[in-house]
């Protein structure tokens, strides 16, 4: 009985650190954007996470929602500085989050400022 016991216990918990290992190491996708960067803060009521939103159209309308791990401080920094100019950001997509990540899929992992397309004339 306790072997049986043990066994189901260690394939529980197998399974969910299996899950969590994969949720985490495994990027659904990856990826580049582009766009104003139009907000980013860190908001939480028991976890503070950095969130923001960059906009990819003229009105606002298509807007791309992301987050950045706190172990990122050097993209932390580049989002405050670059806030409200044109920038490009690779991302990765994970199948999930953890609500001590971020609220989004989308995990920022490199940030550039670019010239703005709306203004290559001038």
């Amino acid at each position: 009985m306790k072997k049986i016991l043990f066994i189901a216990i260690s394939v529980i918990v197998l399974g969910v650190v299996g899950y969590f290992a994969f949720i985490y190491y495994v990027p659904y996708s990856e990826g580049y954007r582009s766009g104003e960067l139009i907000k980013f803060s860190r908001k939480g009521v028991l976890v503070k996470t950095w969130e923001g939103q960059i906009s990819q159209g003229l009105s606002g309308t298509n807007v791309f929602s992301f987050s950045v791990e706190d172990k990122e401080a050097d993209i932390i920094e580049k989002m405050k500085e670059y806030q409200g100019n044109y920038i490009k950001v690779t991302y990765k997509e994970r199948y999930a989050t953890f609500f001590w990540l971020g609220d989004t899929k989308y995990f920022i992992t490199e940030v550039q400022m670019e010239p703005s397309p709306l203004f290559r004339n001038q």
